[in-house]
């Protein structure tokens, strides 16, 4: 198995070499990760100038750097590795859960992988770099690759640890109200800038990923891509027909 990995935390994140190692039991695998950090990007495509693809030095993986956004380096790393048979993201510095996913680019990398029509993964762990600890959460990772790498049905999933899992649930994105607020500060200059805040507005509901990660679980959801709110669709049909 060809295993593309990539991030949004950039190339030399703990995370993204953690993931690879977990992968290298199960395939080839390569590194095409962002020259500098691209959280919260989305899934952002550049196009209005020229993107550098160069090597570097990640111990024991073949590794490039891109200037670029994760989706970058998903289209880069494919077409540079055409026959890349799954690309897994991550591992993201914090969680990536709920409304995060319309933002996050570790799952935007994932997104982009399931456009091109290859299989891929997304994986965020809830800590920080002063948190995160990878060579306990390593077992975990390789459980869940264990899991996931042997099942060919499915196209595009979002995982999420938190700090000690003690369990797997498969779970539904959690959607929630958000409370976003500017708070206005100045930078040193005496300049105005503002800093764009958001605090959850409601608790999470049982069976989403944020509640199964909030209760130690490692949480998998499936994902698609279709956008289509099909209920409404039906009903305006009806209505139209009305």
């Amino acid at each position: 198995m060809n295993i593309l990995i990539v991030n949004d935390d950039g190339i030399y994140s703990p995370g993204l070499l953690a993931l690879a190692k977990s992968a290298k039991a199960h395939g080839d695998v390569r590194i095409v990760a962002p020259d500098v950090e691209q959280s919260s990007v989305g899934q952002s495509i550049t196009h209005s100038r020229p993107l550098r693809f160069q090597h570097a030095a990640i111990q024991d993986f073949e590794a490039y750097t891109v200037n670029g956004t994760p989706a970058d380096c998903v289209a880069l790393g494919s077409y540079h590795w055409e026959k890349a048979d799954i690309v897994l993201s991550g591992i993201n510095l914090g969680p990536n859960l709920g409304n995060s996913l319309w933002n996050s680019g570790t799952v935007a990398a994932a997104k982009q992988a399931s456009l091109l029509g290859i299989r891929a993964i997304a994986f965020s762990l809830r800590g920080s770099y002063d948190t995160a600890d990878f060579e306990s959460l390593a077992p975990h990772v390789d459980r869940v690759l264990n899991l996931l790498l042997g099942d060919p049905a499915f196209k595009l999933l979002n995982v999420n640890f938190p700090a000690d899992p003690h369990g797997i649930r498969w779970t539904r994105q959690s959607v929630r109200q958000y409370d976003g607020a500017v708070v206005p500060a100045s930078d040193p200059h005496g300049l105005p800038i503002f800093w764009c805040t958001i605090s959850p507005l409601e608790s999470a509901d049982e069976g989403t990923d944020r509640r199964a990660v909030e209760d130690g679980f490692i949480s998998i959801t499936p994902l698609r891509l279709d956008l289509t709110d099909h209920e409404e669709l039906a009903r305006l049909r009806d209505w139209g027909r009305g």
